[in-house]
């Protein structure tokens, strides 16, 4: 009996102090994925692929809320010439739940079967041209992503996707710190940017880097909060700080929509 007590307190111990000394531990971990492609019958198939095989999928294995998005076009941009792209977004409650991702999708025989025509197909119909992996630390303080709470038709949204790289590594971090310790997340919930989520850029294409999702009604709910933002004294004195200057390289913003069948 004392044993068994002494065993139970040895690894409850044992929890507490890596979940206390983890600077990880209770943040979340996030993939996005961005699929490229030219065609409308590879945006069906995409489409058809993660509305009846993929979001499901992901549901029954404890993944509630997945988000997929389409860039909102320029009328300016021809279609045929423009590099078409579909993003999902996929949070985890941690590193190892994506890890462990693709053996239970394979041992999924519904999901194997519902997105056959995707899976399976042949080199010269493939349902896109190629396909990013972004994965992300969710930021310090916001470490769980959000629902955005609007009620428009999800068509007429816009959801900003930014993209904030640095010129170093410590440069970066010093950025992700004005969010963080400098209340710029705080900033943007008080004028109720209703962010999904900010998270720091792991392994990416372009790093060292971090992104960040807001949400509006519309363009002009989108300019109006960013005209507050920009006149908020509060950012003023923050974008001020001789210890804040020159810490992002390029900001890479893209404007998208949910899908109809986007959790998000």
């Amino acid at each position: 009996m004392l044993k068994t007590s002494l065993l139970c307190l040895f690894v409850f111990l044992q929890s507490f102090f890596l979940y206390a000394f983890n600077p990880l531990a209770g943040r979340e971990f996030y993939e996005l994925k961005v699929y490229h492609f030219k065609t409308a019958d590879q945006e069906q198939k995409l489409d058809n692929f993660l509305q009846k095989a993929y979001l499901p999928a992901l549901h029954r294995i404890g993944i509630a809320k997945v988000g997929v998005f389409k860039p909102i076009v320029n009328p300016a941009t021809p279609a045929a010439t423009e590099d078409r792209l579909l993003y999902v977004f996929i949070p985890f409650r941690s590193r190892d739940d994506f890890f462990k991702l693709e053996d239970k999708l394979a041992k999924d025989n519904q999901f194997q079967s519902d997105g056959k025509e995707y899976l399976d197909a042949l080199y010269n119909t493939p349902p896109y041209d190629r396909m990013e992996t972004i994965l992300l630390n969710a930021f310090e303080k916001s470490p769980h992503f959000n629902l955005p709470a609007l009620s428009g038709t999800p068509k007429d949204r816009v959801y900003e996707l930014r993209s904030y790289e640095g010129h170093t590594e410590k440069i970066s971090k010093n950025k992700i710190d004005m969010f963080n310790q400098g209340d710029e997340i705080g900033l943007f919930k008080r004028l109720g940017f209703n962010a999904v989520f900010y998270a720091e850029v792991v392994a990416g294409s372009r790093m060292p880097n971090l992104m960040y999702l807001t949400t509006f009604e519309n363009k002009a709910s989108r300019d109006a909060h960013w005209d507050a933002f920009g006149k908020d004294e509060y950012w003023k004195k923050l974008s001020a700080m001789p210890n804040y200057q020159k810490n992002v390289s390029k900001n890479d913003t893209r404007f998208l929509y949910p899908t109809d069948y986007s959790d998000i």
